[in-house]
């Protein structure tokens, strides 16, 4: 997808909020139009997320390509400015602060690896997001997030917390790891 079609959905993502907030958009008809590209119905993972001053704000998606681009973009949208139980629904005067990304995910496949050693010398750094999961308990973070935690052990250890599971959980058996690569789009006011 080229950056004039990711900018579309910035438009579609940021015209969603704004509509659950009651504000007026303009170019209602022009983002419609702009929305009849047959990319957009196929189906993506997709992800919203929401930055104040490059300050998580709210991030939620789907992981597998069970809705269209467009279905998952306003779904998510919303859920990240109103539903995340981080944080607080987004306001009205919040609204002209907020970056937001969006990220269209390939489908995850599972990583097969043998050890921890093992599992640290598969993953790739700045080009994979990863999903853990051991019995109910499951996360991910996209790609991005290694930009914040670049170390491989401390972004294992973070995404095991953020499930629910000690942080060394990625060290033992039983862990089962997908990956997943993104195209994304961002703002930047």
């Amino acid at each position: 997808m080229d950056k004039e079609k990711g900018d579309v959905l910035l438009k579609l993502a940021r015209k969603t909020i704004a509509d659950k907030l009651g504000i007026k958009t303009d170019e209602p008809n022009e983002l419609k139009s702009s929305l009849s590209d047959d990319i957009f119905a196929s189906r993506r993972g997709t992800f919203v997320t929401l930055k104040i001053n490059d300050q998580l704000r709210g991030c939620i998606g789907n992981l597998e390509p069970d809705k269209s681009i467009i279905e998952g973009v306003k779904d998510n949208a919303i859920n990240a400015a109103f539903h995340d139980p981080r944080f607080p629904a987004l306001s009205k005067q919040e609204l002209k602060k907020v970056d937001i990304e969006v990220s269209l995910l390939t489908k995850p496949r599972e990583l097969e690896y043998k050890d921890a050693d093992d599992l640290l010398n598969k993953l790739r750094v700045n080009i994979d997001g990863v999903i853990i999961q051991k019995g109910f308990y499951r996360a991910t973070f996209l790609p991005q997030v290694w930009e914040q935690l670049p170390d491989k052990k401390i972004f294992l250890e973070h995404l095991c917390m953020k499930a629910g599971l000690s942080d060394d959980a990625w060290k033992k058996p039983g862990l089962k790891v997908m990956t997943y690569q993104v195209q994304y789009f961002e703002e930047k006011n």
